[in-house]
């Protein structure tokens, strides 16, 4: 049985390399001056970051129902018989909700996963639905394994600026203030449902060196049928001299590993701001 994948643009899927044009991917809205523009399309990375830089009142959105569903029925219509789809974390958006809604009137030919993942991880749960389906599993099997696995997966993220946490709610101004006198960067963590804070470190540097030990560890949990390692940067790789160093950093923690990079996507940038950094393991299926 044909079993097409589609997921959204947090997933950080823009068709870069030739494995991601196999997936469908639907662009994230994002919201800018009352007008609507789109991850990938009319949006790049080096625009969104600019202008949450210059201040502009930018947010990210989830999909109109209406675009999800167009893409469902052009992918059915294509010749597929089933749809797995791969939205963003459930507890981190109401995407999830809205396409399972829209999914329960397709009779069980579209399989929404509650994956728990967003960003890198994200993408390596695409991947590996990919690779199901080229074992020729069900839209259900594949569902049901991605949703099994979906721990199975970990990022941290540094931040530059304690202006964007603050300004999302997620420290009061007071912390900020006093993280900022202090040069305390926070390493923020995801797994699963919540965006949390995990750690003060003082410096950047030192906070990349933190993100990296606690990296090591989460690792090897993973290691036993390999793992994916991804780094991304708030911004434009690899214009700036801070994000060479990241890269050489991880290269040195992980020796002998393929490093990927991928930029923060939009969702997690409104919340981190220009400049944040990140990394991302994911125990791969295939």
């Amino acid at each position: 049985m044909a079993v097409a994948i589609v997921t959204d643009s947090n997933s950080g899927i823009l068709g870069n390399e030739e494995w991601e044009k196999e997936a469908y991917v639907i662009p994230m809205p994002v919201l800018l001056d009352g007008r609507t523009y789109y991850e990938g399309q009319n949006m790049s990375h080096e625009q969104f970051y600019r202008l949450l830089a210059e201040h502009k009142p930018i947010s990210t959105s989830q999909p109109a129902p209406a675009d999800i569903l167009e893409i469902w029925e052009k992918v059915l219509e294509s010749g597929y018989e089933e749809i797995v789809y791969v939205p963003m974390s459930s507890g981190l958006s109401s995407s999830f909700q809205t396409a399972k809604m829209l999914a329960d009137e397709y009779g069980g030919k579209v399989q929404v996963v509650d994956n728990h993942r967003i960003s890198v991880t994200q993408k390596q749960s695409v991947k590996d639905a990919l690779w199901l389906a080229e074992e020729g599993c069900t839209a259900e099997e594949i569902r049901k394994e991605l949703e099994k696995t979906a721990y199975d997966s970990i990022i941290y993220v540094g931040v530059e600026t304690l202006e964007y946490l603050k300004k999302g709610g997620r420290i009061t101004p007071a912390a900020a203030a006093m993280g900022t006198l202090l040069s305390l960067k926070p390493l923020l963590k995801i797994q699963g449902e919540k965006l949390d804070a995990y750690a003060k470190v003082r410096g950047s540097r030192a906070c990349k060196k933190r993100l990296i030990e606690e990296m090591r560890k989460s690792a090897d949990n993973f290691q036993k049928q390999g793992i994916e390692i991804s780094i991304g940067a708030a911004g434009s790789f690899p214009d700036r001299e801070d994000d060479w160093e990241w890269l050489e950093m991880v290269k040195g923690g992980f020796p002998g590993e393929e490093i990927h990079y991928d930029p923060l996507t939009l969702s997690i940038g409104c919340h981190v701001g220009p400049g944040a950094f990140g990394m991302g393991i994911s125990r791969k299926l295939g």
